[in-house]
């Protein structure tokens, strides 16, 4: 359910309808646009994690919050994941990063401009998370990509190299200005990988880690959700509800490929998601072409189609010498790839009337 609230309302006025909620075994969770503040309407959950008494709205209570003084009208939401779609918030989030290398020394990722996130897929050394640090950050990259800690099908395979990685991100981030994006894998790791991040990455094979999803709703920084690889866009919008509801707003969606019976590249890029993730949702989306194709050769390609399609941003992985990479070399592109890549994402961009923010 949404309340909507009339356009002259104050805080006072809102704060009353919360409380009514409240009162009624409800939470209310406001969304206050630039003409007008709606409150979406959810039911209590008990300590236990399990739905509260109201199964559904009644009747009668929304007819009594209609009688409200300050309520315009009352709207019952058809979707599952409330929070996260645009019945409850019309207008595009808009999702702020602090970034020194650029001119206002923060990023909003959501309003219609374009940026690029780039690095290695794993944290291997000093020399080359910094080789490659510097070599994209010179090409107009303002986000930098790292893993510290990586998730691994087998359990012999390589699995990152934790907080000290960590530090390296950080010590990228103070030389040359740009915001770090790492992964976080674990509930009791969140509060150390916030530390060192500006943007916590929640990976495809932890998109239904509830728990994990539970805690980073409850820090202030920016969380990017990736899709699951077998996931429907009503699982994965139903994964970003969860960190909503615990009071994160800054959610952004990425596209990262599905799981197809497709053999000839590691993933099925899902191109399609982002604009019908525009159509369904509010929260900004971006594309991983890297993960989405598994082949460096297809990376530039499915970059410029996302682009196109209308991507917030870019999420690309880059080595000095992706074939001795430790992880995921064969999708990553080379630094020279990624010096002819950055033109021609920059000029589509252009030709379809966005801006590509570099600096």
């Amino acid at each position: 359910m949404i309340v909507v609230m009339k356009s002259r309302c104050d805080e006072k006025d809102i704060q009353h309808v919360l409380t009514f909620l409240t009162n009624h075994g409800l939470t209310g969770h406001p969304s206050r646009g630039v003409e007008r503040t709606v409150i979406g309407v959810l039911g209590a959950v008990g300590p236990s994690g399990t739905p509260g008494s109201i199964g559904g709205i009644n009747p009668v209570l929304g007819e009594a919050l209609e009688s409200l003084p300050s309520v315009e009208s009352v709207l019952r939401v058809s979707k599952p994941y409330k929070l996260a779609s645009r019945e409850f918030h019309p207008e595009d989030t808009l999702v702020d990063v602090p970034v020194p290398c650029v001119s206002t020394s923060r990023v909003s990722i959501g309003n219609g401009s374009v940026v690029m996130m780039a690095g290695p897929c794993t944290v291997e050394s000093e020399k080359q998370l910094m080789t490659t640090a510097q070599a994209v950050r010179n090409e107009g990259a303002i986000i930098l990509r790292g893993g510290a800690f990586k998730p691994s099908t087998s359990p012999y395979g390589f699995r990152g190299l934790g907080e000290e990685r960590l530090k390296l991100l950080a010590k990228a981030r103070s030389e040359f200005g740009m915001a770090v994006i790492t992964e976080v894998m674990t509930p009791t790791d969140v509060s150390m990988v916030c530390e060192y991040a500006d943007i916590l990455q929640i990976g495809t094979r932890n998109m239904q880690n509830y728990m994990l999803l539970d805690e980073v709703g409850r820090v202030n920084k920016p969380v990017l959700l990736k899709r699951g690889m077998s996931a429907t866009i009503e699982e994965w919008l139903l994964a970003a509800e969860y960190i909503l509801s615990q009071g994160n707003r800054n959610v952004i969606l990425c596209e990262r490929g599905i799981r197809t019976f497709e053999r000839v590249t590691r993933n099925t890029m899902d191109i399609s998601a982002i604009p019908l993730i525009k159509q369904l949702s509010h929260l900004p989306i971006i594309s991983d072409p890297s993960q989405g194709t598994g082949r460096r050769d297809l990376v530039t390609q499915m970059s410029l189609a996302s682009i196109a399609a209308g991507t917030d941003a870019l999420l690309i992985e880059v080595h000095p010498n992706p074939d001795e990479a430790l992880k995921d070399g064969a999708q990553s592109l080379t630094l020279e790839q990624f010096q002819k890549l950055m033109p021609q994402v920059q000029a589509v961009a252009q030709a379809v009337g966005r801006t590509f923010i570099t600096e």
